[in-house]
């Protein structure tokens, strides 16, 4: 399944011709394509918003100019009716030119704010006022030979103030209605930029998508990467991607050939002079040890003496090309790629078996703790792993004393805690202990040295596998070292 997404997911690179482009161009590309949007939705908004502003300016400006309108046309017919209505009573010409001139204030308000409005049944009101004002005019005309009356006076008044009132509710509904729109557009730019909120999941999946354009390749690399940091220098790295990380792919795969001939160099190299040497050790140690049994002839003190010395130089001399030959291990990685489903009780129950001899030889008490766990790890890389940590407890344990042995599993990873009741490790000695052919202080009673290879050795060999180990240790009473080894892949056999 997630092979068959990985496929899908390079046919879309390719279609959309994505595989060839440079990590520069597919950056670029991968902003422009997600600030495009943001920047279309952030302008669209802009626009609504300066539309909804005028709007809302004009419906402003509308309602004071309708309110001022209206104020005015009461005022002035209330001083229109009341020069009309003194002029018939005192028969005064300057009471009656006094109408005309505040009728006149009236015309140019209805003419210029009214009559010429786009709503139509605003204009048609305003005509009906101005026809009602002539019906007036006529009336107080002096060319006008008929009595005026002034209840005549006042009912055509009531009739002019009844449209003006007409006007008034007109202008309160154009008020309304300019009021109803500016909040329907209000409410569409709201939902049009609630809607525009959609363009950022949209946005953030552009964003992913070139984010998993540009780092997926560059964890393949990492991969590979990984893969020679851990010596597996047999697979080539075949990765096609853009330019820069084919470059980097380029000089990476002539980098692991270099290291894959430089690694199987020093592992022939090893492995023909520890042959070379077992061959001629074997026959001087058996000749060495006839010597020392007196096979061949009783010895005087001095020759025992220096037949006890070869006795010894050659029993380490052994133990260097074992520990040689096991280093040789970390070094050929061509051997220890396989991962197998390995029981953890029964590989370690197998190196204490083999270190039967050893731990009966110092009395000592082997205390465990197991777990029912199981690894997915290579067999020999492990028991190796286990063998040296277990070799160097023994070695360091005086006689009659315990060792340790517990497994854990934490976090999908096992623990493997070794420890030991010897002088302990001071700080200096810890941070050097698994430095190659570093030999700290020779525990008591032992006198033949080791080769400092053995925690090198267990060093290497956990980082293969992406182990991890970590030393505590005690100089006072109670003493004693503890190794804990942290080793991924691990599962519970009780489920």
């Amino acid at each position: 399944m997630g092979h068959t997404s990985s496929s899908n997911f390079f046919n879309i690179k390719k279609v959309l011709g994505l595989e060839t482009l440079s990590i520069k161009k597919l950056t670029l590309l991968g902003f422009s394509l997600v600030a495009l949007p943001l920047v279309a939705a952030l302008l669209y908004s802009a626009a609504q918003i300066n539309q909804l502003s005028n709007q809302s300016e004009d419906a402003i400006f509308n309602a004071a100019e309708f309110t001022e309108t209206t104020k005015q046309l009461s005022e002035l017919l209330v001083k229109m009716e009341r020069y009309a209505s003194q002029s018939i009573v005192l028969k005064n010409k300057e009471l009656t030119n006094n109408y005309f001139a505040e009728e006149e204030i009236l015309l140019n308000l209805i003419s210029k704010n009214l009559v010429n409005h786009h709503d139509t049944q605003l204009k048609k009101i305003s005509s009906q006022f101005l026809n009602e004002i002539k019906v007036i005019n006529t009336l107080l005309s002096p060319n006008n030979k008929q009595t005026l009356y002034l209840t005549q006076l006042q009912d055509q008044f009531k009739r002019l103030a009844k449209t003006n009132q007409r006007i008034n509710q007109r202008s309160n509904e154009l008020i309304y209605n300019q009021a109803r729109n500016v909040k329907t557009s209000a409410k569409t730019v709201r939902q049009t930029m609630l809607n525009s909120l959609l363009i950022i999941p949209v946005t953030i999946l552009i964003a992913i998508f070139f984010i998993i354009i540009i780092t997926k390749p560059l964890k393949k690399l990492i991969a590979q990467i990984q893969q020679l940091e851990q010596g597996n220098f047999e697979h080539k790295i075949n990765l096609k991607s853009s330019p820069e990380v084919n470059e980097i792919v380029d000089a990476l795969e002539v980098m692991r050939t270099r290291l894959h001939a430089l690694e199987l160099q020093k592992s022939s190299f090893i492995r023909h002079i520890s042959h070379e040497l077992k061959t001629p050790l074997a026959a001087i140690r058996e000749g060495t040890e006839l010597l020392y049994d007196n096979s061949v002839g009783a010895l005087n003190p001095d020759q025992q003496e220096i037949s006890d010395i070869i006795r010894t130089s050659v029993s380490r001399l052994q133990r260097l090309i074992e520990d040689l030959l096991d280093f040789n291990i970390v070094l050929d990685s061509t051997s220890l790629q396989d991962s197998e489903k390995l029981i953890v009780t029964q590989v370690i129950t197998n190196v204490l078996e083999e270190r039967k001899l050893d731990i009966k030889r110092k009395s000592l008490n082997i205390q465990t703790s197991f777990s029912h766990i199981a690894i997915y790890s290579n067999a020999k890389q492990l028991a190796v792993i286990l063998d040296n940590l277990l070799s160097n407890a023994i070695k360091y344990s005086p006689e009659y004393s315990t060792i340790s042995i517990t497994t854990t599993l934490h976090n999908e990873e096992l623990l493997i805690t070794l420890s030991d009741q010897g002088m302990g490790l001071n700080e200096q000695v810890i941070n050097k202990v698994f430095d190659a052919f570093y030999q700290g202080p020779a525990p008591k009673g032992n006198e033949i040295k080791g080769s400092g290879l053995g925690l090198t050795i267990v060093k290497e060999l956990l980082m293969r596998i992406n182990g991890d180990i970590s030393v505590s240790s005690k100089t006072q009473e109670p003493s004693g070292t503890t190794f804990t080894l942290k080793i991924p892949r691990a599962f519970s056999l009780e489920n």
